[in-house]
């Protein structure tokens, strides 16, 4: 992996939200075509999970990774770069617990007063979050 990868994903707590924000490209569980979309990415005891603020309804990204775990993780802010990945979901309420709670701290010290988004509770993203595991075809 390119050094200048490594950095891009050497995210942190402060990193901004621009910093995070990747496409992923997934396949259509159902279409079996490419789906590529707008997400970020948190890192979490070194590893790389892609998230997202809570919903009642699943979303078809994560739904298509459950079908499906490979896909393209595209950095596309500052460092360009189309890494080979898999997804692992989450589904173990503890394990969610453990990995959110951090989650939400780092959201909540981030979110300003104006933000569109209120603030985020540890309960609500253990129940409606988003969350899979990314690891690199090319980690080396």
């Amino acid at each position: 992996m390119r050094d200048d990868v490594r950095e891009a994903l050497a995210i942190g707590p402060s990193s901004s939200y621009a910093a995070r924000t990747i496409d992923i490209t997934t396949t259509g569980r159902r279409s079996g075509e490419p789906r590529r979309i707008e997400t970020t990415f948190r890192r979490f005891e070194d590893t790389i999970y892609l998230s997202g603020i809570p919903h009642p309804q699943q979303r078809a990204w994560l739904l298509n990774l459950a079908a499906d775990p490979n896909f393209i993780f595209h950095l596309k802010n500052g460092v360009v770069a189309d890494l080979p990945a898999r997804a692992e979901v989450i589904t173990d309420p503890t394990e969610r617990r453990r990995i959110l709670t951090q989650f939400v701290e780092d959201f909540n010290q981030q979110r300003t007063a104006d933000s569109p988004w209120p603030v985020g509770v540890v309960d609500e993203w253990v129940e409606q979050s988003p969350l899979a595991r990314v690891s690199f075809a090319d980690a080396d």
